[in-house]
């Protein structure tokens, strides 16, 4: 009798989890049929009604995110058509945001961790206290302040501003991270270095950053994801660069239009910007779950 009341209980919450996974995935899957239909039919129909007429399903969206959009021009030669700002470029410009701006912190964060972890100093509590408290602090009370630097030194507009900009708020979070994954190493092992007469250079490098590859996978999955999908620390400290410098979440605010009639490509170009934080993280998800639960039990 119990082994049947916990056989029927399992297909309960079986049923549960998967009707909740059907609902959850169900916008996602609007999204993704609406970016195949057309302007007129998207915006007319539902796309729960998209296939009861499949002529209305089409590429040209995904060609003109991918490509650039048609405009007509005038001239005195008559109406041309010319195509707008690429998602290529775009992508080549958020990749070249996200990768040194996930890169960097954790180069830094990994030696301020093992620091506070094995290092003894004066103020090294108070310093990490710090540290701590600037996680809760907004990043939107600092744009101002720090966009009236940028342009003193002529920073604004440029790769290294936002590299920058984005190292320092995600530092906060990532030395956190870090700190408590690195003190959770054995002691032993630091000892064992140190006899055989390893500096703490060589320690940090040959030891603590291969055996702390889940937290800086975690981390790294984190950082990643923010930076991508950021748009405002863009949009203030790219703004003076235009066209040539806008990342993939500007590029797809452009795209929707003045008035967001052009959402049927916002759809296309969302499933397009999705392809590489989803590789990143389905390449770094076996170290996830480890990185955050040694850092969580040691926190």
């Amino acid at each position: 009798m119990n082994q049947t009341k916990g056989t029927f209980g399992k297909y309960v919450i079986t049923f549960i989890l998967i009707f909740f996974c059907i609902l959850w995935t169900l916008p996602t899957v609007g999204i993704f049929v609406t970016s195949f239909r057309t302007a007129d039919a998207a915006s007319s129909t539902g796309w729960w009604k998209a296939f009861s007429d499949l002529g209305n399903f089409t590429l040209d969206n995904y060609n003109q995110v991918l490509f650039g959009q048609r405009y007509s021009v005038g001239s005195a030669s008559g109406t041309q058509t010319v195509r707008g700002a690429t998602m290529l470029s775009a992508f080549l410009s958020s990749i070249t945001v996200t990768l040194p701006s996930v890169i960097i912190p954790i180069l830094i964060a990994s030696a301020a961790a093992y620091g506070f972890a094995w290092l003894s100093f004066r103020g090294r509590n108070v310093l990490f206290a710090t540290i701590i408290m600037l996680l809760v602090v907004p990043l939107q009370i600092s744009l101002i302040p720090i966009l009236r630097d940028y342009n003193k030194v002529g920073l604004n507009g440029t790769y290294l501003g936002i590299w920058l900009a984005h190292c320092g708020f995600g530092l906060p979070l990532a030395t956190y991270m870090m700190y408590n994954y690195i003190s959770s190493l054995p002691r032993s092992i630091l000892e064992s270095a140190f006899i055989e007469g390893a500096s703490h250079f060589t320690t940090f490098v040959r030891l603590i950053l291969p055996l702390s590859a889940p937290a800086i996978a975690s981390f790294a999955i984190f950082q990643f994801i923010w930076v991508w999908n950021d748009m405002l620390v863009s949009l203030v400290f790219l703004s003076g660069a235009g066209q040539k410098l806008q990342v993939v979440t500007v590029r797809l605010m452009n795209m929707a239009g003045t008035r967001g009639t052009d959402w049927h490509l916002l759809t296309a170009g969302a499933f397009v910007s999705m392809i590489l934080p989803l590789g990143v993280f389905l390449g770094l998800q076996k170290f996830f779950v480890r990185g955050l639960l040694a850092g969580s039990v040691k926190g």
